[in-house]
């Protein structure tokens, strides 16, 4: 009898196998080496990074993507994590840089955690927004990821869409275009600033704290990996033709589906304490031009 294969789309951005790697296959440690471990049997399926007052901890991709979708799962510290941020982003390493940003400020045992986004395009931020998460993070491992085309980049926690940035270059705004990105993971001391604006400090009896990461997916993005010194042909080139041929480029992918609007519509109702495109003050009474676009 002839075996029928079903794939089974559970994402509604787009259809296709995850292969979940080791993680010294596609990262490195950069800091912190003393804080980071490998637990369980299967060695190089989870790392876990841990915060001391006397360092945080950290990895990096090996090399910097263009476009694509990226994902891995996180279990965040628990108990009281006041003062420290994991962090989850994209970075290039230009001057005016672009960037990606998750990150998750700790609180006080019982209190929930915040989920800080933000978005840099070269070198300019200032687009935090910052919502409450509707699980318990640190009960277990949850998949937060990030589709990148050239329409449009969606912030996903466990594929529901929480945020969108358009290609608004129509409007002024410069585009994520260009600018291949490193990944990066990370857990450090913000206490200055990352519980109640800095007003709880962290509480060192608890150290360490500890993040755990897995499910290391990249097999959906397109890696810069050389760059030919005789012809001046990057691999970056490949980047955007494989942008045009894979599912994360191409529809439906290039607009939000009515599931991801009434996604966006939903954590902009229950979870948003903080969204920079409200916060006229600070823009002089005038919200910055994409705001129109950020939320449907």
């Amino acid at each position: 009898m002839r075996s029928i294969s079903i794939l089974v789309c559970v994402l509604v951005v787009f259809c296709s196998v995850v292969h979940a790697s080791k993680f010294w296959d596609d990262f490195y440690v950069n800091f912190g080496g003393m804080n980071v471990k490998y637990p369980g049997r299967d060695t190089g399926n989870t790392i876990q990074l841990g915060l001391t007052n006397q360092t945080g901890s950290g990895f990096r991709s090996k090399y910097p993507y263009l476009y694509g979708h990226l994902s891995m799962k996180i279990k965040l510290v628990g108990n009281n994590s006041a003062g420290t941020v994991t962090s989850y982003y994209m970075a290039s390493v230009y001057k005016k840089w672009c960037e990606l940003d998750f990150e998750f400020l700790g609180n006080v045992s019982g209190q929930p955690y915040i989920l800080q986004t933000n978005v840099f395009v070269l070198g300019q931020g200032n687009r935090e927004q910052r919502i409450f998460l509707w699980f318990d993070p640190t009960a277990d491992y949850h998949d937060y990821g990030i589709l990148w085309n050239q329409k449009l980049i969606l912030f996903l926690v466990d594929n529901r869409v929480i945020r969108v940035f358009h290609n608004s270059k129509d409007l002024g705004i410069p585009y994520l275009e260009y600018q291949s990105m490193y990944i990066y993971s990370s857990i450090w001391n913000g206490e200055s600033w990352a519980t109640r604006g800095g007003r709880v400090k962290t509480d060192w009896s608890q150290q360490p704290f500890l993040a755990s990461y897995t499910s290391f997916n990249v097999s959906n993005a397109c890696a810069v990996k050389s760059v030919s010194n005789s012809t001046g042909w990057s691999s970056a080139h490949n980047c955007y033709r494989q942008l045009y041929r894979s599912p994360y480029g191409r529809v439906p992918n290039l607009n939000l589906t009515q599931t991801q609007i009434e996604d966006l519509r939903w954590i902009q109702k229950g979870f948003v304490i903080y969204d920079y495109c409200t916060d006229l003050r600070r823009f002089k009474g005038v919200a910055p031009p994409e705001c129109a676009r950020n939320w449907p």
